[in-house]
């Protein structure tokens, strides 16, 4: 008995064939789906760029911006203020700690976008090696680094601290929050609770903070 010729149609062409279809499709449709504005379109695929300005230091900057660009990444990568570290990238460590309008963050959970006209402070911007920041000179003074790295974020958050104290800001360790904190050791070492130091030197770090407070631990 004679057999019908095959009409090449089987199963894994049919799925060959459509794949084959779909992936030629696939760029036309891509490419109609893009925004018309030119200079929309990020380098990296999915990305937009923004324009974004702040004053960083005390100097203005404008950056044109992958809208997913952290402020940490901003910092280190485009404006090459690499003292402000990246440690866990999580916001677990407070290595990348800076003063964003006087409030300090982690740079590593804002991105740059969402601080258009702030004014930003990093290490860089506290001192100079010929004039240091009394926090700076204090953690000098006091050993209150051995590696360096959380140092930066330490020193930002430090100031950010005595700042907060001096504002009438309660923390956890408050007494009251009717009546003003004082810069002690318990207060101190409660709002500092985020700045991981993993070669320990927190007691010398509470030393240089009681300096600059003008209180003893």
């Amino acid at each position: 008995m004679s057999k019908e010729p095959d009409a090449g149609l089987s199963r894994r062409r049919v799925l060959a064939v459509g794949a084959a279809s779909l992936a030629t499709a696939l760029p036309a449709a891509r490419s109609e789906a893009q925004p018309a504005a030119a200079g929309n379109a990020s380098d990296s695929p999915g990305g937009l760029v923004h324009a974004v300005s702040f004053n960083v230091n005390g100097s203005e900057q404008r950056l044109d911006l992958d809208a997913r660009t952290t402020l940490l990444d901003a910092l280190r990568e485009h404006m090459r203020l690499t003292g402000t570290k990246k440690g866990c990238d999580h916001g677990q460590c407070g290595a990348c700690t800076v003063i964003v309008d006087g409030r300090r963050i982690n740079s590593c959970l804002s991105l740059a976008v969402m601080h258009e006209g702030a004014r930003i402070t990093t290490i860089e911007g506290l001192g100079t090696p010929d004039k240091l920041h009394p926090m700076q000179a204090a953690f000098i003074e006091h050993d209150a680094y051995q590696c360096g790295y959380c140092t930066p974020g330490q020193i930002c958050s430090a100031v950010a601290v005595l700042d907060e104290i001096r504002a009438g800001v309660p923390s956890h360790a408050s007494e009251s929050l009717l009546d003003r904190p004082q810069a002690n050791n318990t207060e101190m070492r409660e709002r500092m609770s985020g700045n991981i130091c993993r070669c320990g030197a927190y007691s010398n770090i509470a030393e240089a903070m009681a300096e600059v407070a003008g209180r003893d631990v």
